[in-house]
């Protein structure tokens, strides 16, 4: 089974280590990184299945992150963390974007994490 490569961005540094462990499991191989431009050179190097970004990053935001990703590939599986209500600029950002309220459940990521392992297992439309 290929794992799926989850990228997580996140600048305080005690809930990005928490965070990546939580995430990692069978069948998951998580990076973690600390801010959106250290995201973007190493997925430039490989992109990752699912990207998961807090909002409030220093330098570039999440927001602007998770633009610059779909830009080079609308289909791009993203979620955004905030503790602010995100609304309508998510949605317009694509099919694939979800937010996530911050503080979140667990179960609620990891609803998310299924969704995302089953439309990455799923055969390309023809």
């Amino acid at each position: 089974m290929i794992p799926l490569r989850i990228l997580y961005v996140e600048d305080n540094s005690e809930l990005r280590e928490a965070m990546g462990l939580l995430l990692e499991s069978e069948g998951r191989q998580v990076t973690a990184c600390a801010t959106a431009e250290e995201a973007l050179a190493l997925d430039a190097a490989e992109p990752f299945d699912l990207v998961i970004s807090d909002v409030s990053l220093p330098g570039m935001s999440g927001a602007d992150l998770a633009r610059r990703l779909l830009a080079q590939d609308s289909s791009r599986w993203l979620v955004l963390c905030s503790g602010y209500q995100l609304g309508d600029e998510l949605q317009a950002l694509g099919p694939h974007v979800r937010a996530l309220g911050k503080p979140f459940e667990m179960d609620a990521l990891d609803h998310l994490l299924d969704e995302v392992q089953a439309a990455h297992k799923a055969p390309a439309p023809v």
